[in-house]
């Protein structure tokens, strides 16, 4: 039962259940309650504000659900247009609730109805319109429904996503003065003066050695310069840095080189027309630097080279095919002279020759010319190592196994590990099996030279909450054993062996109630009885939600103190499962949640937390209502940096929490804060921005008294003033 503080949402239009019931042997309408001119509106608004979460084709992707087939209808059915009307008038786009206005709105409608086989009539739909939409709906078993549903994306496959018509390619022309080529050598031991990977080393301690900035001088950190980016999708970029210049990511494929005591702008190159495919959030987390490129991994599957002293692309090559759903939200690491990437995307259910040709995976490419050198698939299919664990399911129903979250690696032992996303679709009763479906949940070490697996282990076997375990591998020495930590969704922080994946240990690190038992020995988790005998319909409660108690905003591992800082949120959840047309695209969406504030917490969603590496145990920790939606960044004078969804930037004391100085900024602090030098100066940098899923849209929902604006994409950077 929820409590007064309960709320129902849907991210990306995922609807909560009320409607009204259709009259038994009500007949379906004849006459469609649209015109066939308000959906061509439809069709086009729809391309603009809804296709980068839904899909060009209404398929859906991960949390945003399929607007067009059966999977649809059966949600829809018994409720009307006014109800999808208000839904869309109120909630959406995401980025910007309530910003489309009554007539573009129902012209969507229109659209998505067309896009389901209603027959278009003589009379405009307006918000006053009330038709159960089970009434015009051609529904599942219906004469003509898959091939009416299946007919308007084809015809719109090539659509732009947006039509802001911003031009591709090199559009600020410059060069980079001085250039020094990036060598293996200097990404396995980085001077702390530049920033020249995702965390900001192989080992993703998200950890700085500059010390100029301290605990003592932090209250007089100044803005020194502030870059508006790109606006739309989500922003949530760690900037890289070398010999003084920041290489940026901004939404939408553009990629700029800045210069890092002044702002200026140096080049830009937006590497992938604008409108392209999107799917997920949109986000593009990180890009790459080796020898004398900079990597790109663009939204709609691609990955790019771009010559790092001018901006200008030097070679591109397709990781996987777009118009079947694959996109990317995080970029590549360099690893021994290759190329690694992993992939997002894999919710759908694919055709029998799709699946021999790609399904999920991480892949290597050649960084001179692109070529692919070795591909590793993360979803076992049939007759693999592995792919017993799926049951009898064939491999075209076999989804999910998402890495999307950029990998990690071991020099000394030459592995790099990457985390799994979980299988879809989320929901074992709407999944069909209850096998442990290998990889999913899983930490994989892989030889880096080959891409053979060195050894994986399952955090969670045949998951079924859409709870990740995909997040970051931190890599830390004890002593003399190797070790690496990682924790997801559900808030367990995981500590195993890196040499062999044996398990070590398993911390809770807040309120969970998904599992009953956590074995000592062997990690093994036991799901309460009410999870493992879930049906499709029946509501299920779990903490914490699929906001995740961890996400994507990585923790920091802080040599001096051996402790892991990490952010993490508070809230819960119901889930009901959906029955799934499996002759259908989407696999991950099945399934309505509704989120509510974790019990005990006093409205506290927020909360930061040091775990100590050898006992881990907590620390300290610091809660408050807003989510913290950065990366925690350390440095070895003791501090912290994080930004949370109230526009707050802090520093906080390492080893206390204790915040030593805090600024507010033009909207959300969201990404990954970096920190360098130049000249002998230390500036710490840190992006404000929107968008991005579960951890943006369940504030949204259980925080409706914290605001910000609706735009401010931005980088900015301090320092200390000069004495």
């Amino acid at each position: 039962m929820l409590g007064p503080k309960a709320y129902c949402f849907a991210a990306c239009g995922a609807m909560v259940v009320f409607g009204i019931a259709i009259a038994a042997g009500q007949q379906p309408t004849r006459i469609g309650p649209y015109t066939a001119e308000q959906a061509n509106a439809g069709r086009a608004a729809y391309q603009a504000n809804c296709a980068s979460c839904h899909l060009p084709d209404l398929k859906g992707s991960n949390e945003a659900p399929p607007l067009a087939g059966s999977n649809f209808v059966n949600t829809w059915r018994n409720r009307t247009t006014s109800d999808l009307f208000n839904r869309i008038r109120d909630t959406m786009p995401v980025i910007n609730p309530g910003s489309l206005g009554e007539q573009e709105s129902a012209n969507i409608v229109a659209y998505i109805l067309q896009a389901n086989g209603a027959p278009a009539g003589t009379q405009g739909l307006t918000p006053a319109t009330l038709v159960p939409i089970g009434a015009v709906v051609r529904g599942e078993g219906a004469p003509g429904a898959t091939q009416a549903a299946a007919a308007v994306p084809a015809a719109q496959a090539a659509a732009p996503t947006r039509t802001s018509g911003a031009p591709a390619g090199l559009t600020v022309a410059g060069e980079v003065k001085n250039y020094v080529p990036v060598s293996d050598e200097m990404l396995r031991r980085a001077d702390p003066n530049d920033w020249l990977m995702v965390r900001g080393n192989y080992q993703a301690w998200n950890h700085s050695a500059l010390t100029q900035i301290t605990r003592d001088n932090v209250h007089d950190l100044k803005l020194a310069w502030v870059w508006a980016m790109n606006e739309g999708l989500a922003n949530e970029p760690s900037p890289l840095v070398h010999n003084g210049i920041i290489y940026l990511a901004n939404t939408d494929n553009l990629v700029q080189a800045l210069d890092g005591r002044t702002g200026d702008l140096i080049w830009e190159n937006r590497v992938r027309p604008a409108g392209l495919q999107v799917g997920g959030t949109g986000a593009t987390r990180n890009i790459a630097i080796y020898q004398d490129k900079v990597f790109l991994a663009t939204t709609d599957a691609h990955l790019a080279a771009l010559d790092a002293r001018t901006g200008k692309t030097v070679w591109e090559t397709i990781i996987a095919d777009s118009t079947k759903g694959f996109h990317n939200t995080s970029g590549p690491v360099v690893i021994g002279g290759k190329v690694l990437q992993g992939l997002s995307g894999c919710d759908r259910y694919k055709a029998q020759e799709d699946v021999k040709e790609q399904g999920c995976s991480i892949s290597a490419f050649d960084p001179a010319t692109g070529k692919l050198l070795w591909r590793f698939n993360t979803i076992a299919r049939s007759g693999e190592p592995g792919g017993d664990t799926w049951g009898s399911l064939p491999n075209m129903l076999r989804a999910g196994g998402e890495t999307w979250i950029t990998g990690s690696y071991d020099p000394e032992l030459n592995l790099t590990y990457w985390g799994v996303a979980q299988a879809k679709p989320w929901m074992q009763a709407s999944r069909g099996t209850k096998g442990t479906a290998l990889y999913s949940s899983s930490t994989l070490a892989l030889h880096p030279n080959d891409g053979t697996l060195a050894w994986y282990f399952q955090h969670v076997p045949g998951e079924t909450l859409d709870l990740d375990e995909v997040y970051e591998r931190v890599l830390v020495d004890i002593g003399e054993r190797k070790v690496a930590f990682t924790i997801g969704k559900i808030g367990i922080l995981w500590k195993i062996d890196r040499k062999t994946g044996e398990f070590i240990d398993a911390k809770e690190t807040l309120f969970q109630n998904v599992y009953s038992s956590i074995d000592p020995k062997t990690g093994k988790l036991t799901y309460r009885p009410d999870i493992m005998e879930q049906e499709t319909g029946r509501w299920v409660s779990s903490c914490p939600s699929t906001e995740g108690g961890h996400n994507w905003q990585a923790m920091s591992y802080d040599p001096g103190t051996a402790r892991l800082i990490i952010p993490l949120s508070q809230s819960c959840m119901e889930m009901s499962g959906r029955k799934v047309d499996f002759t259908e695209g989407s696999g991950g969406t099945a399934g309505d949640r509704r989120f509510f504030e974790m019990p005990g917490t006093d409205g506290n969603v927020g909360k930061l937390a040091a775990f100590d590496v050898k006992t881990m145990k907590e620390v300290w920790n610091w809660q408050q209502r807003p989510s913290f939606l950065t990366a925690v960044l350390s440095t070895d004078s003791g501090l912290a940096f994080v930004g949370d969804l109230d526009r707050y930037f802090r520093a906080v004391d390492v080893n206390t929490g204790k915040v030593l100085w805090q600024i507010r900024l033009g909207t959300s602090v969201q990404g990954f804060p970096v920190t360098f030098s130049i000249g002998g100066k230390q500036y710490v940098a840190v992006s404000t921005g929107l968008g991005g899923g579960s951890p943006r849209n369940v504030p949204r929902t259980i925080l409706p008294d914290i605001h910000h604006p609706q735009n401010g994409n931005a980088l900015y950077v301090f320092t200390l003033p000069d004495k």
